[in-house]
């Protein structure tokens, strides 16, 4: 238990003790005080801590909530308050509290002592959880939906991890079904058109127009010559995916690789047909009394379990759907495989195929709240205040690969992560290249680099900072540094218990902004040795936390900045 935790128990044990006294006081017997907060304010002026037992303890004391508190407070005043220097009431009865300067020291010791596991907790209890993401279509580049995808997925696969799960990361890889077919047959189109450049061969608008299908026809024919232009369609078809669809997954690994993205694992959706799960998966829904047949085709009773309408399983031609597939996937998640808790992260177009999924999960015998889907919204890449579609190196439709040779991953991660995945968001590439404090990366970065820079300098002195007096912090700015980061391993359970990682890439610009104000305030080196001493060991504990939290987004913590 980290220091401000311990702070908020015995915080909550005084409040209880007062609580019974006063109502003891007032003829209010055998009554346990009501669930109550203890928080941090908003405004740090009311103080560190404050709480509102006062305002929930209205109907039982049957007095204003100011009275209420102002009874409590008689009675926290004569129980030991080792911890705070001052105990106030403000507005119409919260109780704010102001820590004694020992809390300080003691935070800025312990983060010290800690390191790098500063903020760590058995929080998940070692649950097993995945979490799949980005898992694009593999008949295509990768694009910038993807790279969001990725970087949102990827951090908080990091904070669930710190935070004490069982992580597990894999990329789905949609290798069967309509979307091969199509690709199989956008490669032959192409392929054909490169053998008989005379011939009226037309291009279905049906069919993937990318540049990236012309390439691989043109690199199958490098190899083959014209020599499949004689065989049967569905030969010529299958030797083309064969060949193209293991060179587009194989670049998804690069780019992900590149992009400081490893997998546990990719998940080939073919191996479920394989296997025969998907079959069997369909079966035990028809064992259940979950499907129909209807016009030739297998239907899902999707209506029972809070969808809009039911679903097609397999179709009339004998092939089970996507969406069988995905069930079996699923399937596989939480029962072949055992993960207590699968997290999605889908991009916005999927939003019709959630209750869908989780209604499945439920007509299978699995707890539904076992399956969380984040989708995550839409993203405009800007350059100059315009929209850009096309990369002028390449004349083609942007993909991943071009952003990270333009901005790299750094830029890319921070700042895809400094977006809920709620909200759309505009990617300023002008902005992600700045080397100044308008960029968030370069700002968080710096301020690291800035700590690294003081103690370069000093090295030379060799000055010991164990023997540290941390009582010599007495600043607000340094109180208000030290009590913000005392909230970290708070900030990484928030960011776990709502899965959303953008928490950490905030709390990290926040903890940049704090700590340039102290420097610009608190002169670091002075002819005060001691003073200095102190001063050191807060840089060296700001350093230490702004290390944790760009590594979580495995963002580079650098020693300087060129």
């Amino acid at each position: 238990m980290y220091n401000l935790e311990k702070t908020k128990k015995n915080l909550k044990e005084l409040i209880n003790s007062a609580f019974s006294k006063a109502a003891e006081k007032n003829g209010i017997l055998d009554v346990g005080s009501p669930k109550f907060e203890v928080e941090i304010p908003a405004n740090r002026s009311h103080g560190d801590l404050s709480t509102n037992i006062a305002m929930v303890s209205a109907k039982i004391f049957k007095m204003p909530p100011r009275k209420i508190a102002e009874e409590i407070l008689e009675f926290l005043k004569s129980d030991n308050q080792s911890v705070f220097k001052k105990v106030e009431i403000a507005g119409p009865g919260f109780i704010n509290f102001f820590l004694k300067d020992n809390f300080f020291s003691d935070t800025l010791k312990e983060i010290n002592d800690f390191g790098g596991g500063f903020g760590s907790s058995d929080f998940g209890k070692n649950k097993k959880i995945m979490v799949e993401f980005v898992s694009a279509n593999p008949t295509g580049p990768m694009h910038m939906g993807n790279a969001r995808l990725g970087a949102l997925g990827d951090c908080l696969s990091s904070v669930l991890k710190k935070t004490g799960y069982d992580v597990y990361k894999e990329f789905y890889v949609n290798d069967a079904g309509n979307q091969i077919e199509k690709f199989g047959l956008s490669l032959d189109i192409r392929y054909r058109q490169i053998c008989s450049p005379n011939e009226n061969i037309e291009m279905p608008e049906e069919c993937y127009q990318g540049q990236d299908i012309t390439d691989l026809a043109q690199e199958f024919y490098n190899n083959f010559g014209d020599s499949y232009t004689d065989k049967d369609f569905n030969i010529r078809k299958t030797a083309l995916i064969n060949f193209a669809l293991p060179k587009n997954i194989s670049r998804m690994q690069k780019d992900m690789e590149k992009y400081k993205i490893i997998y546990d694992n990719w998940f080939y959706e073919s191996t479920l047909h394989e296997n025969g799960d998907v079959i069997k998966i369909i079966q035990k829904l028809k064992e259940n009394g979950y499907t129909y047949e209807k016009d030739g085709s297998v239907w899902y009773k999707a209506t029972k379990f809070g969808a809009e309408k039911d679903e097609v399983l397999i179709r009339k031609n004998g092939i089970p759907t996507y969406f069988a597939a995905d069930i079996a996937y699923h399937y596989n998640k939480f029962i072949t495989r055992g993960f207590d808790t699968c997290i999605d992260i889908w991009g916005a177009d999927h939003h019709g195929h959630v209750e869908r999924m989780k209604g499945a999960m439920e007509a299978l015998g699995i707890n539904r709240n076992r399956l969380h889907v984040i989708l995550v919204q839409l993203v405009r890449l800007l350059k100059n205040g315009e929209i850009v579609r096309m990369s002028k190196r390449t004349g083609k439709a942007i993909q991943l690969s071009d952003l990270l040779d333009e901005v790299g991953p750094d830029s890319a991660r921070f700042i895809f992560n400094n977006h809920e995945a709620s909200s759309g968001m505009d990617f300023d590439l002008d902005l992600a290249v700045k080397q100044d404090s308008q960029n968030p990366v370069y700002y968080v970065q710096y301020a690291h680099a800035r700590i690294c820079s003081i103690f370069s300098k000093i090295a030379e002195n060799n000055i010991d900072l164990k023997n540290a007096d941390l009582s010599l912090i007495t600043d607000e700015n340094e109180k208000k540094l030290i009590f913000f980061m005392a909230t970290y391993p708070d900030e990484l359970i928030k960011s776990a218990e709502s899965y959303d990682p953008t928490k950490i890439t905030k709390f990290a610009i926040e903890l940049s902004t704090l700590f340039h104000k102290f420097y610009s305030s608190c002169k670091v080196i002075s002819e005060n040795k001691e003073l200095s001493k102190a001063r050191l060991y807060l840089c060296n504990c700001v350093k230490i936390i702004l290390k944790n939290t760009l590594d979580l987004m495995k963002v580079n913590a650098p020693k300087s900045m060129n």
